[in-house]
């Protein structure tokens, strides 16, 4: 059976998880790849007041071609407040922030992480608990080509939805004034539906 590589991303985003329930059988997580810029790996869109709102982790600075192990989060501004106060404002309001909301704040009130990788892992294992669904967790050893689903050049902020996404509509907080928003962070999807995310994926 072809394995199939997926990169460590910030909250990822619908169409991340849902492709994730389809192969979580046969998943690499890959912390070996070199790390982009602008991509999921430090940022989730949610659903904010005014339409789409993206969230980023800053990072200190690397060389060109940092192995993501190796990427480290920056402190230098208080982004964990900035997130949680951002996350509060958009989705209090939600059937199920408060419900979750014990899970997802110790991430912005309490833990430091160095390195993104570790943050970004803990936080989708979190993610993974609250979907009652069970994925085995297993790690590249190396970068390595895959013969299946490869993941790590896709899925970006800038590509369009691809072929198959399956965009499911539920209620979101500010519909009524901005419309649907498809594929937001997957927060966006257990913030609004709580248990019943999973069936949407």
């Amino acid at each position: 059976m072809s394995e199939h590589i997926f990169p460590i991303v910030y909250a990822g985003n619908i169409q991340y998880f849902q492709l994730l329930m389809k192969h979580k059988d046969h998943i690499l997580f890959d912390g070996n790849e070199h790390f982009v810029k602008q991509t999921y790996r430090n940022r989730t869109e949610i659903y904010g007041a005014n339409g789409k709102l993206s969230l980023i982790i800053p990072l200190e600075k690397r060389r060109e071609r940092t192995p993501m192990k190796k990427v480290k989060i920056a402190y230098h501004e208080n982004w964990q407040k900035h997130h949680f106060k951002s996350l509060s404002s958009a989705y209090r309001s939600s059937p199920y922030f408060e419900y979750y909301e014990q899970d997802f704040a110790p991430f912005y009130t309490e833990k430091k992480y160095e390195y993104l990788v570790d943050f970004n892992m803990d936080f989708l294992q979190t993610i993974f608990r609250l979907l009652n669904d069970n994925i085995d967790v297993n790690y590249t050893a190396e970068y390595k080509e895959v013969e299946g689903l490869d993941l790590r050049s896709s899925l970006t902020p800038k590509t369009r939805l691809t072929a198959g996404f399956d965009s499911v509509k539920y209620t979101q907080v500010f519909e009524s004034k901005e419309g649907f928003i498809p594929n937001l962070s997957i927060l966006d999807l257990l913030f609004n539906e709580g248990p019943n995310a999973i069936s949407f994926l």
